[in-house]
């Protein structure tokens, strides 16, 4: 199974009628660009795990599912994809964009409803403010190392949805290491 079709088939399985048991899954990018482990996630900015703190938004990060199980500040409910919302349920935040302006950051907060919490997901795997479609989640061109030269970290902001941007642009899901 693709990457698409695994993603294809999680949304559609989370969106029919009926499929309610929602799942832990991280949200990484399709394409693993200079990474050399398993991609980037979207992760909270900061410290790891629990330490992490949600004033500091999201960034791309080097997904922790190589270690086995997924981290818990890269963890999103699919239960609420169906609502467009990013729920990160260890944290008890959603994601809200900052304003739906190209270079806008992604930030995370009480979840609210409100349109700045609203998402859409295309069938390419694009995330996008449900106010704003043709902006896109995409990591930035430069990285930079954490902790370690292993973790890998690049800027999270909306940029205008482009083809010639897919690799920086298209996102997946899934509940385990591949």
């Amino acid at each position: 199974m693709t990457r698409y079709s695994t993603y294809a088939a999680l949304i559609a399985t989370t969106l029919t009628a009926g499929a309610a048991q929602a799942e832990n899954v991280e949200i990484y990018l399709s394409d693993m660009l200079d990474n050399f482990q398993k991609g980037y996630c979207l992760d909270i900015a900061g410290a790891k795990g629990f330490d992490a703190d949600p004033a500091k938004g999201l960034q791309g990060h080097t997904c922790y599912s190589p270690s086995g199980e997924l981290g818990v500040d890269q963890i999103f409910d699919t239960d609420k994809f169906a609502d467009g919302t990013l729920y990160m349920p260890e944290f008890d935040v959603c994601v809200q964009v900052a304003s739906p302006e190209a270079g806008a950051s992604i930030a995370l907060a009480t979840c609210d409803g409100s349109d700045a919490q609203s998402f859409s997901f295309s069938g390419e795997g694009t995330i996008a403010p449900a106010a704003a479609p043709d902006l896109c989640f995409t990591v930035g061109e430069d990285t930079r190392s954490g902790r370690s030269k292993v973790n890998q970290i690049k800027a999270l902001t909306l940029q205008p949805c482009a083809p010639d941007q897919a690799a920086y642009q298209t996102w997946n899901i899934r509940s385990s290491v591949e």
